[in-house]
């Protein structure tokens, strides 16, 4: 079982996490639990190391991580052109949580529209070592091909 997070911002939100699961008598060690922290703000990324020293992995939200990296709101009608998650900023941000969870042995999944609206992006996921990407059914088969090939160019 994987328990999810969403929008933590400091660590002693997270270190009251196994605190709440242990008075609720959930442990990670008996229960088999995981406990995966929703990384949709630049602090997460900032941070990247310290939460992945602390909890099992990230789940990336791409849509919010890209509209606070990049400072625009996707949903208003005048600034949904400058939204953009294959901006190179969110590119870095996106890989520098993988690097950091992958040197503290966390998973790293990713949750978002990108992937979906642009299959090649599945690529760039694929090479930085992304565990797990979330897509829209409409878009799975096309994805699937570009992780293949992104996984086979790998090997």
């Amino acid at each position: 079982m994987t328990v999810n997070n969403s929008h933590v911002i400091r660590f002693e939100e997270l270190d009251r996490v196994p605190e709440e699961m242990a008075a609720n008598h959930l442990r990670r060690d008996v229960d088999e639990l995981r406990i995966y922290v929703m990384c949709e703000i630049p602090s997460n990324v900032i941070l990247a190391k310290a939460f992945a020293e602390r909890f099992d992995g990230f789940s990336i939200g791409s849509n919010d991580l890209t509209q606070l990296t990049l400072g625009v709101d996707r949903d208003s009608a005048e600034l949904s052109e400058l939204f953009d998650e294959q901006d190179d900023a969110v590119k870095w941000m996106i890989e520098n949580v993988i690097v950091e969870a992958r040197k503290a042995g966390a998973k790293v999944g990713l949750c978002g529209q990108a992937p979906s609206d642009h299959p090649e992006f599945a690529e760039f996921l694929v090479r930085c070592g992304i565990d797990s990407i979330s897509v829209t059914p409409d878009s799975f088969i096309t994805v699937k091909r570009y992780v293949a090939a992104a996984e086979a160019a790998r090997d």
